[in-house]
């Protein structure tokens, strides 16, 4: 693909997994939507998700696996079923493609391979890197580029890039950022790209964050001289402690708002709002996250 595609505005979709809560899935423990991925009856839910958010506008899909890593399905007890979902991901993404006839791409969503907004990456970095590697080996074929979701750290980027340089395929790096403007790790957005930044990659975006915590970085991005921009939540608060609080308090739930809430203001009307602003001030990736529904994506397409 084009090395240069973000450069130009493009619709990135929203949030597959609370989408697909919305929509009837019940999850088993903290799989999420590796539930969906598991469960046959639910395949064609997720076909018809992304289908929708395709439909909405989105230029790009992402696959939906940020909970069909390795560490999450053992923490289930069935990580036997690590290859099939992360394959079928593939599969069910690219169906929703072939079936819109539309000119999308579809990104392999590499996720964090240890705690969920955190910059913890446990005891074991080779252990860390083989979950990677392992993931994304089963998610290259037929997609596009793989997309690095919530990392935490400089340290979990570098060990992702390394994993996936032997695929050969482009890269767009979504780091997640707190209300402070930083990392959960505390480096800056910017130390990422000046340490790590590689020619494969295709932008930076701030990923399933809040607005606000965007604004704080918007100038920053500015200033690197890469195609950036964000995956925007619609959460009510992420609290610091949320990977230790994770499996224990909204595990038997299923659903990440049992602690994390939803907010009511980030309307389709509101979210265009923010979009098109930060789009003004020169952000060319633009697209949600958690709580982020087919119409918000819908809404700002007009932005193209």
């Amino acid at each position: 693909m084009d090395i240069n595609y973000f450069s130009k505005t493009r619709i990135l979709d929203g949030g597959m997994g609370q989408e697909l809560l919305k929509r009837g899935l019940k999850p088993q423990g903290t799989l999420w939507s590796a539930s969906a991925l598991i469960e046959e009856k639910y395949h064609q839910l997720v076909t018809d998700t992304h289908l929708d958010f395709i439909n909405a506008g989105a230029d790009v899909i992402v696959t939906a696996t940020f909970t069909a890593r390795r560490i999450r399905l053992i923490e289930n007890k069935c990580e036997e079923h690590f290859e099939h979902i992360n394959t079928k991901a593939v599969e069910l993404a690219l169906k929703a493609r072939d079936i819109s006839k539309k000119n999308i791409l579809v990104a392999g969503g590499l996720p964090n391979q240890y705690q969920t907004y955190n910059e913890n990456l446990g005891d074991d970095l080779n252990l860390i890197e083989k979950n990677f590697y392992d993931q994304a080996k089963l998610l290259k074929s037929n997609i596009d580029f793989f997309y690095l979701d919530v990392m935490g750290s400089g340290k979990e980027c570098e060990i992702a890039l390394k994993t996936i340089k032997s695929f050969n395929l482009p890269v767009l790096i979504g780091v997640h950022i707190r209300k402070n403007g930083k990392l959960p790790s505390g480096e800056n957005i910017s130390d990422i790209v000046k340490k790590y930044k590689k020619e494969n990659w295709l932008g930076i975006i701030a990923a399933c964050v809040h607005p606000e915590s965007y604004e704080i970085i918007a100038k920053e991005l500015k200033s690197l001289n890469i195609p950036y921009g964000f995956k925007l939540n619609a959460f009510k608060n992420i609290p610091d402690d949320y990977a230790a609080r994770e499996p224990s308090i909204w595990g038997k739930g299923g659903n990440p708002t049992k602690i994390l809430g939803s907010r009511e203001d980030i309307t389709e009307s509101k979210f265009y709002e923010f979009v098109k602003k930060f789009k003004d001030d020169g952000a060319t990736i633009l697209g949600g996250c958690c709580e982020i529904r087919p119409s918000h994506i819908n809404k700002i397409a007009k932005l193209k």
